[in-house]
């Protein structure tokens, strides 16, 4: 059986090693903390105004406000800044987060649309950093599906390879 970081980097087209190249620099202190807030009150924007009923239908229980704050938080705690999101929230738990989702290919891909297109409005997040960022990005966009897929096949997770902890804020399974 194929682990779901296999998956994710047959999926996604993102071989690991590159997926987890943001933890080869520290991305919160090159950009800062309103850089990272301006990319998630960007992509969250294209969400929320998306033209596909569809994909807007998947943040409709959602505040924008409070979505924003999350992946913010989350981006800044993952990227090397200080654990903000596990200290509101607890650990990101990314699949069991997601659970209540429909994470499919589609939604991947048109998630994965809209922060392609936030990033490339930043103009505070330099051309390396936004190709690690959305390494990164794809390769957990995928993650999440094949998480999705296991939840609908009502099956737990098998994890392969360890748990990546350079420090508390890097709890992701790599």
């Amino acid at each position: 059986m194929q682990s779901l970081q296999e998956k994710a980097s047959q999926w996604s087209g993102v071989d690991t090693a590159d997926a987890f190249a943001i933890d080869d620099s520290n991305l919160f202190q090159k950009l800062g903390l309103q850089t990272f807030i301006n990319l998630s009150s960007n992509f969250y924007t294209r969400v929320y105004d998306d033209e596909e009923e569809w994909f807007r239908s998947i943040f409709a229980n959602s505040k924008k406000e409070e979505a924003i704050q999350n992946q913010y938080e989350f981006f800044v705690q993952r990227m090397g800044g200080p654990p903000l999101y596990s200290q509101r929230k607890g650990h990101p738990a990314l699949i069991g987060r997601h659970r209540p989702f429909p994470v499919t290919h589609q939604a991947a891909e048109r998630w994965l649309y809209h922060m392609q297109k936030a990033l490339d409005a930043s103009p505070d997040i330099d051309e390396e950093s936004k190709i690690k960022m959305m390494n990164f990005f794809r390769h957990t966009a995928f993650f999440l599906v094949a998480g999705d897929e296991l939840k609908n096949q009502n099956q737990q997770p098998t994890f392969k390879g360890t748990c990546l902890v350079r420090s508390p804020r890097h709890a992701v399974l790599r």
